[in-house]
C-alpha cells in the first residue's frame, strides 16, 4: 500500500509542474467496508492513481468522480454503499457504507487578459496579488511587453482572431475582455464564448454591451451562451479609476469561483 508521504510528495511535484490532481479520502465508515477511515487515493489528471480507498468497481467510480472534480474545480462528497462483493471477487461480503471526500488540488487559476491598456495593466497587478497566473494578450507589441507587464507570467502578441488557437484553456480559466474597440471585443467573445470556462467578462457600458451582444446574436451566437458573459463587468462598487475597476473585476471573479458548493453523489454495490 502506498504510504501517505508518497501521496503528499506527488502532490507537491504535481503543483511544481502545474498539473491538477484530486485527493480522495475516506472520512466516514459504517459497518463492513474494504476501505477504512483515513484511506487516501490521489488521482492524477492522466487517470493514474496512487493509494486506494478500497478497490473494486466503486474505486473506479471514485476515480471518475475525481476526474470530474479536476475538470470543474469543485469538491464533492461521494457516498458508497456496499451490498455485496464484486462478481468473481474473493473478498468477503461487505455490508456497510463509507463517505469519500474528493478535493481537487489545482494550480493557480489563469487569468487571461485580452487588452494591454491601462485597465489591463491594473488588472494584471491586482490579479497577481490575488494569486492568479497572468497571461496578457494583445496585437500590439509596443503595449504587450515585459516593461509594461513585469508581473505577467506570459505575454502573447497575436491577432485576436487567432488567440484562441494558442491558449491552453480549461474549466478553471478566467477571461477578461478589455480590448481597445468593439470589433476586437466581438472577435474575442465569438471565439471563446462556447469554451468551458470558470469566468468570462467584458468591459463596457450597458450600451456597448447591448450593441456587441446584438451583433453576435445576428451572427449566430445564441443568447443562452451570451448570458454567461459578465457584462458590464465587475462588482458594483462605484469604481472609476483603472485600479478601482481592476479591484471590482477580480472581486467578481473570486466571488464566482468561491460560491460553488460541494456536491454529493451516491453509489451502491
Amino acid at each position: 500500500m502506498v504510504d501517505n508521504d508518497d501521496i503528499y510528495r506527488e502532490i507537491l511535484e504535481a503543483r511544481s509542474r502545474r498539473e491538477p490532481v484530486a485527493l480522495a479520502t475516506i472520512v466516514k465508515v459504517s459497518g463492513s467496508t474494504p476501505g477504512k477511515l483515513g484511506f487516501k487515493m490521489l488521482v492524477l489528471s492522466s487517470g493514474k492513481v496512487l493509494g486506494t480507498v478500497g478497490g473494486g468497481c466503486n474505486e473506479a467510480n471514485i476515480v471518475a468522480e475525481a476526474m470530474e472534480a479536476i475538470r470543474t474545480g469543485e469538491a464533492r462528497l461521494v457516498v458508497v454503499e456496499y451490498e455485496g462483493a464484486d462478481i468473481g471477487s474473493e473478498e468477503p461480503l461487505c455490508g456497510g457504507s463509507c463517505e469519500v471526500f474528493i478535493e481537487p488540488i489545482l494550480p493557480p487559476p489563469t487569468l487571461y487578459i485580452f487588452g494591454a491598456g491601462h485597465v489591463g495593466q491594473s488588472l494584471a497587478k491586482v490579479g497577481k496579488v490575488a494569486g492568479f497566473r497572468i497571461v496578457i494578450i494583445d496585437d500590439r507589441e509596443e503595449f504587450a511587453n515585459k516593461e509594461r507587464f513585469p508581473d505577467a507570467d506570459e505575454i502573447l502578441v497575436t491577432d485576436f482572431s487567432k488567440a484562441n488557437e494558442k491558449l491552453k484553456l480549461s474549466g478553471t480559466s478566467c477571461i477578461v475582455v478589455a480590448t481597445r474597440g468593439h470589433k476586437n471585443d466581438r472577435t474575442v467573445l465569438r471565439s471563446l464564448v462556447e469554451c468551458d470556462l470558470k469566468y468570462i467578462g467584458m468591459i463596457g457600458s450597458k450600451k456597448k454591451v447591448k450593441e456587441t451582444f446584438g451583433s453576435l446574436e445576428r451572427d449566430g451566437t445564441s443568447r443562452e451562451l451570451l448570458q454567461k458573459v459578465h457584462a458590464p463587468i465587475g462588482l458594483s462598487i462605484g469604481a472609476k479609476t483603472p485600479a478601482e475597476i481592476a479591484i471590482s473585476i477580480v472581486a467578481e471573479i473570486i466571488s464566482t469561483i468561491r460560491t460553488k458548493n460541494c456536491s454529493i453523489h451516491d453509489y451502491k454495490t
